[in-house]
């Protein structure tokens, strides 16, 4: 599905609320939701904005990786989880651990996919939470020393609740959906 985004802006760079000295500010050209989202499961929750114009990498602007379909994050490893949250003036960052599949389902009410994964901290206190939803989980992997986008904030059973870790889109469940995409903007379609 695509929607005319015309009124829609992105503010990238941006550390605080109320300083857009360092901030791109770009017009979205389009955005592209899954076309198998769903809205009850939060199933392919993932969505592509174009922007009318590319942005310029700086200091708070830069790439990050896509892990390959068959990546693998192991369990425990830390990664960050980053958004503004609902009440934030300055953005908020929180490390966050990988957990392990059985692990989250034995702990949530609801269905995981192929396309979720699981992170946080089991003794609680620390997620995401509402207003941070569709922002990155990135974790650095030092071999290569690289970032990779390892999951999108998607859902969760209240937030820093114990024995309720937050669930994240898998971004290499959807990277092949990313990439025709992606390679066809380079192309110009």
């Amino acid at each position: 599905m695509h929607f005319s985004s015309s009124n829609w802006m992105t503010y990238s760079g941006l550390q605080s609320q109320f300083s857009f000295d360092a901030a791109q500010s770009r017009k979205v050209k389009r955005i592209i939701t899954h076309p198998s989202y769903n809205d009850i499961t939060y199933d392919y929750d993932i969505a592509l904005m174009e922007l009318e114009e590319p942005l310029e990498f700086t200091k708070t602007v830069q790439p990050i990786c896509l892990p390959a379909a068959t990546h693998v994050f192991p369990m425990g490893m830390s990664c960050w989880v980053t958004g503004w949250g609902q009440l934030a003036k300055t953005l908020q960052k929180a490390s966050v651990k990988m957990i392990n599949e059985t692990v989250c389902r034995e702990y949530l009410t609801n269905p995981l996919t192929s396309r979720m994964l699981c992170s946080g901290i089991l003794s609680g206190g620390v997620d995401a939470c509402q207003g941070d939803s569709g922002g990155p989980l990135s974790c650095f992997e030092e071999s290569g020393a690289k970032w990779f986008q390892a999951g999108i904030v998607s859902w969760g059973e209240g937030c820093a609740r114990r024995n309720k870790p937050g669930v994240y889109t898998r971004v290499s469940a959807l990277r092949d959906w990313i990439k025709q995409y992606a390679d066809s903007l380079l192309l110009g379609a």
